[in-house]
């Protein structure tokens, strides 16, 4: 079954701790993962390399849900992280690999996602608009100054 890739870029005007803190936060995940119309909600999170956590976003307008796992296959703080996320729907069979490079630079940090295995009936152009929508909010969350 073929499956698609995505390949995303952005610079944060954030050190790279703390967009790395927004990766494996549950906390923080749950405010900025789901796209526009969504909640989230993180049911267990163990941040640790084989721990993962399991996921669901709601559309607050259908109630709809949907529920994922991902597995933390390496964690390098401040760096770099990789997992391998799992939907539950049995209709979005396999696992995406999903790498987060995080290179400091000058104004902050450059950020790089590679997500790969993305089930076939979900078309790529969808998961770059909810990427988008995600890290226009990761975006808020990570350049916010303040206490």
């Amino acid at each position: 079954m073929p499956t698609g890739t995505v390949r995303l870029h952005r610079v944060l005007a954030a050190p790279p701790g703390r967009v790395y803190r927004a990766f494996v936060s549950p906390e923080a995940l749950a405010k900025w993962l789901p796209p526009h119309g969504f909640v989230g909600h993180v049911h267990h999170f163990d941040g640790r390399v084989g721990g993962g956590y399991r996921m669901s976003f709601t559309h607050l307008g259908s109630g709809h849900s949907h529920a994922f796992s991902a597995e933390f296959v390496e964690l390098e703080p401040d760096r770099r992280i990789r997992h391998t996320d799992r939907f539950e729907d049995p209709g979005l069979p396999g696992a995406m690999d999903v790498s987060v490079t995080l290179q400091p630079v000058s104004v902050g940090t450059e950020l790089t996602i590679v997500q790969e295995g993305i089930p076939e009936p979900i078309p790529v152009e969808a998961c770059y608009a909810g990427w988008q929508q995600s890290l226009a909010l990761l975006t808020l969350l990570v350049e916010a100054e303040g206490a």
